[in-house]
Parts: C-alpha cells; sequence; structure tokens
C-alpha cells in the first residue's frame, strides 16, 4: 500500500502522481464494492431456489437479509467511529476479505441456523466497507464534489447487480446457486488482495479525529434524526423492492428466473448511472434536498404503479422509472450531514446516517415478507413502501427548514 504525500491531503490531486493514484485507489474501492452487490443480489436473485431447496417460508428467506442487516445497523456507529480514529484504508480491506470468505462459506452450509449465523457475521464485515469506503473515496474528490464521489462508490454495487441478474440465472441453471457463490467470493478475495497491493490512503492531515463522546452527541442533534428518518425511508425503499423484486415477479406475474433477472438487470441499468448522476445534479445546483424530495415523489407514484398494473411492458417501464430514482438521491442525503457538522465528521455522521437506513431496510425485508405470507401478495406490501416515501418528504421539508438557521457546531 502506497502513501500518497501529506502536501495532498487538501483540495484534489493535481500533480501526475496523485492523479494515477486517485484512478486506481477510487477504481479499486467501487470494484471492491461491487462484489457485496453481488453476494446481496445473488442472495435476492436465487431466493426462488434457495427457499424450496431448504423448505422455507418467505419470512424465514427474508431473515438472511434482516438479520445481516441489523448487525450491520448497530456497527455503522462503531465502524464510523473507527474511520475517524484510525483511518479508512486498512477497515475497508478487513471488511472486504471478511465478506468474501463469509460468501464462499455460506455456498458450503446446509444448516439453517448455521445460516443465519454466516448472515450475521457477514453483516458485521460488511459494515468496515460503508463509512470507510464513503471517506475514503471522498477523500479523493475536492469538497464542492462529495455527493458525486459518494454516488459513484455505490454504483460498483449496482453495475454488478446489473451483470449478475443478466447472467445469474444462466450460471446458476448449469452449476447451482452454490457454485455460483463460491465463483463471486473467489472474485472477491482477488478484488481484496489487488485493493490491498495497489490502492492508495490519504493522510487526512493534522485534524484531530472525532471522539466517541462526539460520536455518541450526535444523537443530541435534531438534525441528524431528521436526517435519520429520511435513511431510514431510503433504505426501507431501496431494499425492500430490491431484495423481494425476483420473488415479486415470480409469485406474482409468473415470470421465469432468467425472465426475472433480465427485468432487474434492465432496472439496474438505469440505477448505475443515477447514482452519479444524482450526485452531479446535487452538487452543480447546490440543492440537495430538492433532489432527496423529487427522488422520494418518483418513488412513491412508481410503488403504488407496480402493484396496480398488470401489462407486462408498462410494468417493466415503471420498474426502470422507480430504479432510476431508488439511489438517485444517495449521494445528496449523505452529503448533507458532512456539509452541516464538518468533514472531521464524517466517519461518524455517515456511521449515524447508516445505522437508520439499515433498520429501515431491516424493517422492509422481515415486513414484506411477512405481508407476503399474511395476505398472499406484496400489494399491502408496496402500498406501506409509498407511504413511507410520502413521510421522507415530509421530513424532507422540515429538514430544509433546521437548515435555514443552522449554525455549524465549533471544532
Amino acid at each position: 500500500m502506497a502513501s500518497a504525500p501529506a502536501s495532498a491531503s487538501s483540495g484534489f490531486p493535481l500533480s501526475p502522481e496523485l492523479k494515477r493514484a486517485a484512478i486506481i485507489t477510487v477504481s479499486l474501492l467501487v470494484l471492491g464494492q461491487s462484489f457485496q452487490g453481488l453476494i446481496q443480489g445473488g442472495l435476492s436473485l436465487f431466493a426462488p431456489k434457495i427457499r424450496p431447496e431448504l423448505g422455507l417460508t418467505f419470512t424465514q428467506v427474508g431473515a438472511f437479509s434482516y438479520v445481516a442487516t441489523m448487525v450491520y445497523a448497530f456497527m455503522q456507529v462503531p465502524s464510523g467511529y473507527l474511520v475517524d480514529r484510525f483511518g479508512p484504508w486498512k477497515l475497508f480491506f478487513i471488511g472486504l476479505i471478511g465478506t468474501n470468505v463469509l460468501a464462499f462459506t455460506f455456498a458450503l452450509t446446509h444448516s439453517y441456523t448455521l445460516l443465519l449465523v454466516n448472515q450475521g457475521a457477514s453483516g458485521f464485515f460488511r459494515s468496515l466497507l460503508f463509512a470507510p469506503g464513503l471517506v475514503l473515496i471522498t477523500s479523493w474528490f475536492p469538497p464542492n464534489r462529495r455527493a458525486t464521489a459518494m454516488g459513484l462508490f455505490v454504483a460498483g454495487g449496482f453495475s454488478s447487480s446489473f451483470l449478475l441478474n443478466i447472467f445469474g440465472p444462466a450460471l446458476e441453471q448449469a452449476f447451482g446457486w452454490r457454485a455460483a457463490f463460491m465463483i463471486f467470493a473467489a472474485l472477491g478475495i482477488l478484488a481484496a488482495l489487488a485493493y490491498y497491493r495497489f490502492s492508495t490512503d490519504r493522510p487526512r492531515g493534522a485534524t484531530r479525529p472525532a471522539s466517541l463522546t462526539e460520536a455518541m452527541s450526535l444523537f443530541r442533534y435534531q438534525v441528524m434524526w431528521v436526517i435519520g428518518g429520511i435513511q431510514f425511508v431510503r433504505f426501507f425503499v431501496a431494499l425492500g423492492i430490491g431484495f423481494w423484486m425476483p420473488s415479486f415477479l415470480v409469485a406474482e406475474h409468473g415470470f421465469t428466473l432468467a425472465a426475472t433477472g433480465s427485468v432487474v438487470a434492465l432496472g439496474a441499468a438505469f440505477t448505475v448511472p443515477s447514482n452519479f448522476f444524482g450526485g452531479y445534479v446535487s452538487d452543480r445546483l447546490g440543492s440537495p434536498l430538492a433532489v432527496i424530495a423529487f427522488s422520494l415523489a418518483m418513488l412513491a407514484v412508481t410503488s403504488v404503479a407496480m402493484v396496480l398494473v398488470q401489462n407486462t411492458v408498462l410494468l417493466i417501464a415503471i420498474i426502470c422509472i422507480n430504479s432510476t430514482f431508488i439511489q438517485f438521491y444517495f449521494g445528496p442525503l449523505f452529503a448533507v450531514p458532512i456539509e452541516m457538522l464538518g468533514p472531521r465528521r464524517a466517519g461518524i455522521s455517515s456511521g449515524f446516517s447508516n445505522f437508520f437506513a439499515n433498520v429501515g431496510g431491516f424493517a422492509s425485508t422481515f415486513g414484506m415478507g411477512w405481508i407476503k405470507d399474511t395476505t398472499g401478495s406484496f400489494t399491502l406490501a408496496y402500498m406501506t413502501i409509498a407511504a413511507c416515501c410520502v413521510f421522507g418528504i415530509a421530513l424532507t421539508g422540515y429538514l430544509a427548514a433546521i437548515k435555514r438557521h443552522w449554525t455549524p457546531p465549533a471544532e
């Protein structure tokens, strides 16, 4: 692992050496993040095959996601604190190795209980990818491009989702879902080793990192609770739709696994550029809250439309529109607390935000599976998602009112 000169710790690197280091490091961060997307997406895509093989209900399959999500959620603030305290580079590597090793062992396990334990451990290591990755990637971008950098970071996960849903069904048919997970994990481990060998940490300068007391003090800021509420809505919508979409298409519309993969891949093709474009629009307009509110409005409308429309072509069009906005406001939403609280608290504010997001993710994966088992349909689940979007719009308006009179805390 190389180390960039300390003089490069502010602004965007301009020397040829630092530009090269930035390109390599950002590329490897996005690549590493993409394998997390393969593993999570594989659980969702292969759920129609995993469920009958293990004799599970929809609620039990959802448990794989919500156990991992709950551990991941409760690790967000500790992970953010560790980033601010020790730096992001090593933490991201540890998270990358651990996540992919556990994906490999998931494929070798046949006990439902052990599979749940595996996913809980996976949630722990995935928590070492998010805040460290966000802090490291934004360190290579200027402050007025934070939202763009954050959108680029998560784009890798959706790029891999596109490839997974194109090639995953054929891979599963040829070798089975267990072999597919082994292949994903092996490639992820190779990506982790490439990151360790070729990526570059960027010195943070002499700025004092936030203390553990400061990390916990975020719970005293009203603005962070409001942002946390919007984050809850964001991932409630994103994970609920993303995890259950294959099962929704198979169970409610009679799609084959191959056809389902094609539709989900098409949606991912719209999501990938929207991660980056949403951050770019927010940075250019200087109005992240407007981007957040508009995205939530589009998600509310398309979530209702998905369960009302029966025409296949129209349904696919609605899924593509929904996929465009499901991550469009990711960068703007994570940039707001850094803008309001300062970059010294970047790690803990990102971890705090993602804690609430993943509580929402837990609620949606569990709740949507339970609703399907109870009512025999996903209709009420998607109506609940739309209601959450409306609540998120109200919170965004309240955040705008707070922001107008906001005084940044003293460093």
